[in-house]
């Protein structure tokens, strides 16, 4: 799947079946049911009730009109999914360090509640904008929209956006960014790529986190890699430890390379 962007991915098939793992079911018109489809039991059975089309198309819009205002800012953006906790503001923390004096940085902060990473990344000096989806499970594309409009992006080179944490809302919505990173603590399990798949197959990179903590837990990174790449072959893998350094510099010099390639 090498070249396709994110929405190409997401609307291409999966190299196994997985709707009995709780894979969102696809639509005939492409692409995926998204999060809070709601059911209700009928007389035939269970009856699937759809989400009006115009509220679909609204989010391509928005994440349509995001691409628009990155390319032509020439900004690079990455979009950060993963568990809670998995280490996305550490390395978003990480990335600030590196970039520091190279470029500006903005950042924006998706969390059910409170301000609690932003503060963190404010201590850097760098933009950074929270976004409280509340009930939402992931940022939505039109709120993303709204905030990019109101930062000054006349200087910013990389924007890194935290999505909120979880494997699976985030991973059906495209927020018109230039590459997605999944990251995976190996406190998880390995089993995640395979009961996870859509933010695997859809994600640019795929970060291993506290690989520190190996010596301590049943993890398989070679499980990971697999399934992995049985959902898609093209995904760039790293394994990190923020905590000793391990792999960081490595992870950091690709994505320095990403974006260089939109930006110069």
């Amino acid at each position: 799947m090498k070249g396709l962007s994110v929405a190409e991915r997401m609307r291409a098939p999966l190299p196994y079946e997985v709707r009995s793992l709780g894979y969102p079911r696809r639509r005939k018109n492409g692409g995926h049911d998204r999060c809070g489809i709601l059911t209700r039991m009928g007389p035939g059975g269970s009856v699937r009730i759809e989400v009006e089309r115009a509220i679909l198309q609204s989010a391509d819009d928005a994440a349509a009109a995001i691409r628009a205002l990155l390319s032509e800012r020439r900004i690079y953006a990455l979009n950060l999914i993963s568990s809670p906790g998995s280490g996305k503001t550490t390395l978003i923390e990480a990335l600030l360090a590196r970039f520091d004096g190279k470029g500006g940085v903005a950042v924006v902060e998706g969390d059910i509640e409170t301000e609690i990473d932003a503060e963190r990344i404010r201590k850097h000096g760098v933009q950074v904008r929270q976004i409280n989806t509340r009930s939402s499970c992931h940022i939505q594309p039109s709120r993303l929209l709204s905030v990019l409009r109101e930062m000054d992006l006349s200087e910013t080179r990389l924007l890194l956006v935290e999505n909120v944490g979880n494997l699976v809302c985030p991973a059906e919505v495209s927020l018109g960014e230039d590459a997605r990173v999944v990251l995976l603590s190996v406190t998880e399990g390995d089993e995640k790529p395979l009961k996870y798949p859509l933010v695997f197959k859809t994600s640019d990179l795929l970060v291993i986190t506290k690989t520190d903590l190996l010596p301590y837990v049943t993890f398989d990174v070679d499980r990971v890699r697999r399934a992995a790449r049985a959902a898609n072959p093209a995904v760039e893998i790293f394994e990190v430890s923020a905590t000793t350094g391990a792999g960081m510099s490595d992870l950091l010099d690709r994505i320095e390379a990403l974006r260089a390639t939109k930006n110069g």
